[in-house]
C-alpha cells in the first residue's frame, strides 16, 4: 500500500509559477509540471518525495503576545 502524498502547498521548496502550462514548481528539483511536484515524483521514481520539508509555521504572527 501506498503511503500518503505530501502536500506540495505545505513544502518550503514549492512555488507557483507565470507559465500556464506549468504552473506548479520544485526548487529542490527545478522543475515545472502541470500537475503536483510530488505526483511527478511519485509516478517516475514510484517513491515518495524525498526532499519535502514542510513549512515552518509561526503560531501567533502577529508577533504580539496572547491575552488571557
Amino acid at each position: 500500500m501506498v503511503e500518503k502524498l505530501p502536500h506540495c502547498l505545505q513544502c518550503v521548496h514549492y512555488f507557483i509559477t507565470h507559465d500556464p502550462g506549468r504552473p506548479y514548481g520544485c526548487r529542490a528539483m527545478a522543475f515545472k509540471s502541470q500537475v503536483s511536484p510530488g505526483r511527478v515524483v511519485f509516478k517516475n521514481s514510484g517513491m515518495i518525495c524525498q526532499l519535502y520539508s514542510p513549512k515552518k509555521r509561526d503560531l501567533n504572527p502577529s508577533g504580539s503576545k496572547k491575552l488571557a
